[in-house]
């Protein structure tokens, strides 16, 4: 890292907890010089405040990728690696290399070979800026994505629940059994599509 001058990215995903869809993470360095009120963990953001918050993040960050990894990736890996490989691409696509990467959470995803640093940092969406526009960047776009499935699967109206498990995605799961947007590592999709509850590959 001799020579770089310092360049920190903050990382996080969304659609960790969804039974159906992607897990998408972003990656995000901010210009020093152009700050960006009001950046939060975008759980904590009405739907408008984070749209507002992307569009500043997209104009005014020094550089920020978006990646994802599907739900048959995360039938494959399991939910967890799943999310890793999201951001390993988010970061692999940003435009510089970082020499810092800040992720939230409490583990971090394979970046030996990136040849930056890394923490994990537990909350890091709330209190570390790049984070918390990471965090943003990750659930517009996803959200914008799940959006524009619901047009394919119209059975199960995840433009409403992105893919998370309300009570009316259950209904409709029940109703209509397993879309090919459905991760059935998951017990409820698997328990939908008439299979055990438990995964025989994940404990």
């Amino acid at each position: 890292m001799s020579g770089r001058a310092a360049c920190i990215a903050g990382v996080d995903e969304a659609g960790r907890g969804a039974l159906a869809g992607p897990v998408v993470a972003a990656a995000v360095v901010l210009h020093p010089r152009r700050h960006i009120d009001g950046l939060a963990d975008s759980k904590q953001l009405e739907a408008g405040a984070r749209q507002r918050l992307a569009t500043l993040i997209h104009t005014r960050a020094l550089c920020w990728a978006v990646a994802w990894a599907d739900s048959e990736e995360i039938d494959q890996l399991n939910i967890l690696q799943a999310t890793f490989l999201a951001m390993r691409r988010a970061l692999l696509g940003l435009p510089l290399l970082p020499t810092h990467v800040q992720v939230d959470g409490d583990r971090l995803p394979r970046l030996a070979d990136l040849r930056c640093s890394a923490e994990a940092i537990v909350r890091g969406d709330a209190s570390i800026a790049c984070i918390s526009a990471a965090s943003i960047l990750a659930k517009v776009a996803r959200d914008a994505l799940m959006e524009e499935l619901d047009a394919r699967y119209p059975g199960f109206d995840f433009a409403a629940h992105k893919g998370y498990g309300t009570p009316a995605h259950l209904e409709r799961l029940a109703r209509h059994g397993p879309s090919p947007l459905h991760r059935w590592s998951f017990a409820p999709v698997r328990l939908a599509g008439g299979r055990p509850a438990r995964h025989p590959d994940f404990p």
